[in-house]
């Protein structure tokens, strides 16, 4: 297991890492994710011993590993820029690992058989890095990664040069990969469509915490937080008051910050006067999704926008009523909304 407890680093007076708490088990896959600049690839900088603690321990089933250099914890980490030597065939770069722990010649020629194939570049080992497509090009880093048999895999936006289709392909070929090879794994992303896809366990991380972590159904529905809840792309963020007061009504719901999903509202023919959980409004904005609709509704009263996900479509401007689920309203921290 990876134990972090109370890391801290600072650069100035800018705190990177505030005091973090982190338990990865063996054979788990955790996604750090969070926006720029809030702490997650200095956390895994600091987990693979690139970056020096302030204060804090990182530990490998109970041993201290503060003081051991990087080359000695025996982790794998793979870059967003993938770094592949281009004067290098694809066998020489996943051979990397293998010629600096001295394995013999016919130890690296199988072993790089081996991982090849297991992230589906079988004889690709003459090919030129130059002659890669992006993708390709990933899954030779990742290949290389693997190759010396980390006991930690540490993965910093590995798909972040991607394009869009490109990075949902391989997402998923990321998350059946990482299954079928056990191996322990730390992955930092922005996405968290790709977090979600990819992971046992997420680690939502704010301004150099981690502000929730859980399984990616956990943080969905129940983000705690307001800044989670809008980093995970939850729009209906609400102050409700005493009474279940909200701008637009009433919600059953304990006062306090909250969020309503946006599959929380089901259209229905009118809402009754000072109904509870009903809101009407007019539509301003209406957007197609394949499975669905999304919906602005800007609320009347209130002039409070809330996005809606609807299975029928809208017009904009057209007048909607909906009832609201309590049950897919979460709870929030306290602080401001």
């Amino acid at each position: 297991m990876l134990t972090v407890s109370g890391v801290t680093v600072s650069f100035g007076r800018n705190r990177a890492l505030d005091g973090v708490d982190l338990a990865v088990a063996t054979g788990e896959v955790v996604a750090i994710l969070g926006p720029s600049g809030c702490g997650k690839s200095t956390l895994l900088r600091a987990v693979a011993g690139l970056q020096p603690l302030d204060s804090g321990e990182v530990r490998w089933d109970g041993a201290d590993l503060n003081d051991l250099p990087v080359h000695r914890r025996d982790f794998g980490l793979m870059f967003q820029e993938h770094a592949l030597f281009s004067h290098r065939d694809v066998a020489a770069n996943v051979a990397f690992g293998l010629r600096m722990q001295k394995m013999d010649v016919a130890g690296r020629s199988r072993r790089v058989r081996e991982v090849l194939g297991l992230v589906g570049l079988a004889g690709y080992q003459e090919r030129a890095i130059a002659t890669l497509s992006g993708g390709e090009a990933q899954r030779v880093a990742l290949a290389r990664s693997l190759a010396p048999e980390p006991r930690l895999l540490m993965l910093d936006e590995p798909l972040g040069s991607l394009d869009r289709p490109r990075r949902e392909e391989l997402t998923e070929e990321l998350r059946v990969l990482l299954r079928r090879i056990g191996v322990t794994v730390l992955h930092v992303t922005h996405d968290h469509d790709e977090a979600f896809a990819v992971a046992d366990r997420v680690a939502v991380m704010q301004s150099g915490r981690i502000a929730r972590i859980g399984t990616p159904a956990d943080i969905w529905h129940d983000p705690r937080h307001a800044a989670v809840a809008r980093f995970l792309g939850h729009a209906n963020v609400v102050a409700v008051g005493e009474g279940g007061a909200v701008p637009w009504g009433r919600l059953s719901v304990p006062p306090g910050p909250a969020v309503l999903r946006s599959d929380a509202f089901g259209r229905v023919d009118d809402s009754p006067p000072d109904a509870v959980d009903y809101v009407t409004g007019a539509v301003t904005d209406a957007r197609f999704r394949g499975d669905r609709f999304e919906l602005t509704l800007c609320t009347d009263p209130g002039d409070f926008d809330l996005l809606v996900r609807d299975p029928h479509p809208a017009a904009v401007t057209e007048r909607l009523s909906y009832v609201i689920d309590p049950a897919r309203i979460s709870g929030l921290g306290t602080g401001e909304v």
